[in-house]
């Protein structure tokens, strides 16, 4: 089974001025094929584990990964899904803000979007290193916010992914350098909140 990266829903200039063309090309062209060619090529000997499972299924269960290739699988199998669900929920033509149902728990669980917006930049800001801010659901179907490090995936901690800034320098550095703020504070005018909201009417309602 081959793992694929996503098919990029915008143009490569369609960020901009907030992601540049470049960035975008890079980070989707050569840093996730990067992902995707080593995670394929570290699993060609275990075809009979992965057949017929998802990326994101393998990685709910860590422990359950052969030891050999646990690692390996961490870190370009959660480049891979955290690459792809980056990408997936970024659009030229946010709405700005949620509605509906989950605007109505951001209010009531976070204290509001501006509140949410600050908690999770503030997050993605003071992330020592490579890694990832997350706005994510728990197993109690509760809004948290959480970052992880490098490649890690709050799925293989049992959470749904809603929303992602991605703070590894090649995520920013071409256009912001060393302004990492000021990368998180733009990436709010780029996420795609009507998929955001399904992805969480879908599994809150589990």
């Amino acid at each position: 089974m081959k793992y694929e990266k996503i098919n990029l829903p915008y143009g490569y200039n369609e960020l901009e001025p907030y992601i540049d063309a470049e960035t975008v090309e890079i980070h989707y062209s050569k840093h996730l094929q990067t992902y995707v060619d080593n995670l394929n090529k570290l699993l060609e000997d275990y075809q009979t584990y992965t057949c017929g499972k998802t990326m994101e299924e393998i990685l709910k269960d860590i422990e359950d990964i052969p030891h050999a290739i646990r690692q390996g699988v961490i870190n370009n199998g959660g480049g891979v899904v955290n690459h792809n669900f980056y990408f997936s929920i970024l659009t030229p033509n946010s709405s700005g803000k949620p509605k509906g149902i989950l605007m109505n728990h951001i209010e009531e669980e976070l204290g509001g979007f501006e509140r949410m917006k600050e908690l999770v930049s503030n997050a993605a800001v003071s992330k020592f290193g490579s890694g990832w801010s997350w706005l994510v659901l728990n197993k109690f179907g509760d809004l948290e916010i959480m970052t992880t490090s490098n490649q890690d995936t709050p799925i293989s901690v049992g959470k749904v992914p809603l929303l992602t800034i991605d703070v590894w320098e090649h995520a920013y550095y071409l256009k912001y350098k060393n302004l990492r703020a000021e990368y998180v504070k733009n990436i709010w005018n780029l996420f795609n909140w009507e998929i955001i909201e399904s992805i969480y009417e879908k599994y809150r309602a589990k």
